[in-house]
């Protein structure tokens, strides 16, 4: 494939592969980060967040399986590659959970969401994409630099729970990811209601696939070609700038697995609303709407990047190679969203 349309083309091509699959999960299986906090904390239901660990789980299993396959590197990846800052984590995850309970969706929710035809969305993954790119590499960026710099890894041991644990254990990292992967499945899969529901199993572990061919497609063009390409599974914050980017100057500049996967994600979720009978041209009828959903998504965009990942980035990516940055901070991206839901619906005065 690298042969006929190069290693660029061909990084782009796994994530639009991996993104089309997710914007059809989305649709078609809603599958959404947002939608399972909500069930869980106000709809009495565990489904949608036992999709979203079954995900994890054979993320995990499809990352450390490609790993003793000889087919990835997780120490690759620039979230075991990059020294843990674990208060980063925390503060960019509650910033992205708040930000998203008042945009009332993730990044790769809005781009969802923006392929069945919400202009509100649209509103959410420019105002995100730049808020991003502005704390990745704009004004914002010494700042960022200056409390959270950005260091290689200088230990034998990645950040990673897996090699930590091997190195305690003398085991083999492999080994122990798959373990782990296993236990995760096996907990997921752990409710009868959610055995009785086969399309949520279905899409749940459709989405871990996707992020595992992320990796195995990247992996693939960074060591089969001779450019210097990353190592990089699907995200939706700074990867939404990235896309802007590109779409505005892509006659000198080469597509990416980024804009592949954000591509693929709208493409997928525009097929599937037609599936449904769901598209419709939706926009902001009030005006503080509209800008809570703009404070949201420059918040997530800010959030996302110092937390180096979004509910998809860390909350699966880098889950799938068990970096500790990722359970902190999803951990922390909920709680950033159980505080947004309360104050939108329940508000803060105290009950008289």
């Amino acid at each position: 494939m690298i042969d006929i349309i190069g290693e660029y083309w061909t990084t782009a091509l796994f994530g639009a592969v991996g993104g089309l699959v997710l914007g059809l999960a989305a649709r078609l299986g809603r599958f959404c980060t947002m939608g399972a906090i909500e069930d869980l904390l106000y709809g009495g239901s565990d489904i949608r967040m036992r999709m979203w660990v079954l995900a994890i789980g054979v993320g995990i299993l499809g990352c450390f399986g490609l790993t003793g396959a000889g087919m990835m590197q997780p120490e690759a990846s620039y979230y075991l590659s990059i020294r843990w800052m674990p208060l980063a984590s925390i503060l960019g995850g509650l910033t992205f959970g708040y930000g998203m309970a008042l945009a009332g969706n993730c990044g790769y929710g809005a781009i969802a969401r923006l392929g069945g035809g919400d202009f509100r969305a649209f509103v959410i993954v420019l105002v995100m994409g730049v808020a991003a790119y502005a704390t990745l590499s704009g004004p914002l960026a010494p700042l960022r630099n200056m409390a959270f710099p950005q260091v290689d890894v200088t230990s034998e041991v990645p950040p990673g729970i897996a090699h930590f644990l091997g190195r305690a254990l003398g085991l083999s990292p492999v080994h122990i990811g798959l373990a782990l992967g296993a236990l995760i499945t096996l907990g997921a899969l752990g409710s009868r209601r959610f055995l009785q529901d086969p399309k949520s199993i279905f899409w749940g572990i459709v989405v871990g696939l996707a992020i595992t061919s992320g990796w195995a497609g990247s992996y693939y063009a960074a060591t089969a070609g001779f450019e210097d390409l990353p190592v990089v599974s699907h995200s939706f914050s700074a990867p939404v700038g990235e896309t802007l980017i590109y779409y505005m100057t892509a006659s000198v500049r080469e597509p990416s697995f980024a804009v592949g996967s954000i591509t693929g994600v709208a493409l997928g979720a525009f097929i599937g609303s037609l599936i449904k009978g769901h598209f419709r041209w939706e926009a902001c009828d009030d005006p503080r709407e509209l800008r809570r959903q703009i404070i949201g998504a420059g918040l997530m965009g800010i959030g996302a990047v110092l937390a180096l990942g979004c509910t998809v980035g860390q909350g699966m990516t880098a889950f799938s190679t068990l970096a500790w940055s990722a359970p902190v901070t999803f951990a922390a991206i909920f709680a950033g969203a159980a505080l947004g839901l309360r104050q939108l619906i329940e508000g803060f005065q105290p009950a008289e």
